[in-house]
């Protein structure tokens, strides 16, 4: 297990929401906190107000990712990777364009898969370090409008189990973090009237106690951790029609534009 207090820490998507909270909860526990994300401006800004290190990176790009782990490397081996960048596309799947669903799977997956991939060695070859990769309750339980991020998320948790057992005696351990809708810029102008909601500090708590624990996958609340297993075992149609209560009968994928416009400016539509 690690110990945050002087350990080496690099937090994907580290400029906001879940990862700029990961990293001041990081910072706050001692640790040498690098954050990376494709906002250069956003990343200096963070990590100055942080009082963190910050780095320019593009999940999407080995090159990228590699040149953000070795910077990290100036203050000794990465101890522990928050695989945390990630967006969040919405509409009916075939109504959105599909250069869109591909870079969704390009940031949400093959970023992760960058990641654990660039890290896993030196750490195995320490013998010790922890990877966090953090998907959703999206991984466990399907959600009309949201198709292929559902589908990244379920590849995240998929991954981190297979590459987990592999891990088995290395020293090296890797928790799925799951949580529930959380109040980001990724939610902007979604409505999450009846679904249970987080703060990113909450999720930031999560994934700073996995450090200590290595438990293998993390909902948050945890109380929501049979919720994937009972999509499993009903009937198909009574979940589709419970799914249709939860969002008030709103159209898949149906959110606020003017309140999301800012976050799509971003992301990309």
């Amino acid at each position: 297990m690690i110990d945050p207090n002087g350990a080496v820490v690099c937090v994907t998507g580290g400029a906001r929401g879940i990862g700029r909270a990961t990293a001041a909860l990081l910072a706050e526990r001692g640790a040498r906190v690098w954050i990376g994300d494709l906002d250069a401006d956003a990343v200096a800004a963070t990590a100055a107000e942080l009082g963190v290190a910050g780095h320019p990176l593009d999940v999407t790009d080995p090159i990228s990712f590699q040149s953000f782990l070795d910077a990290a490397r100036a203050d000794g081996p990465v101890d522990m990777l928050v695989n945390n960048a990630g967006i969040m596309r919405m509409g009916p799947f075939a109504d959105q364009a599909l250069a869109g669903h591909h870079r969704e799977i390009a940031i949400n997956l093959t970023g992760v898969v960058n990641g654990v991939h660039l890290a896993l060695p030196a750490m195995t070859e320490r013998g010790r370090g922890h990877i966090v990769n953090v998907a959703s309750m999206a991984g466990k339980v399907t959600t009309p409008g949201i198709a292929v991020y559902c589908a990244t998320k379920f590849a995240v948790v998929a991954l981190s189990r297979a590459v987990r057992a592999e891990l088995h005696g290395t020293g090296v351990t890797l928790t799925t973090i799951l949580p529930a809708a959380t109040r980001t810029e990724l939610t902007a102008g979604v409505s999450l009237d009846l679904q249970p909601t987080l703060v990113p500090e909450d999720v930031a708590a999560a994934i700073v106690r996995s450090a200590r624990h290595g438990r293998r996958e993390v909902t948050v609340p945890r109380w929501l951790a049979p919720v994937g297993t009972l999509e499993q075992a009903f009937p198909e149609p009574a979940v589709e029609s419970l799914k249709r209560v939860v969002t008030r009968h709103r159209p898949p994928g149906d959110y606020d534009a003017d309140q999301r416009k800012a976050y799509l400016d971003r992301a990309g539509p």
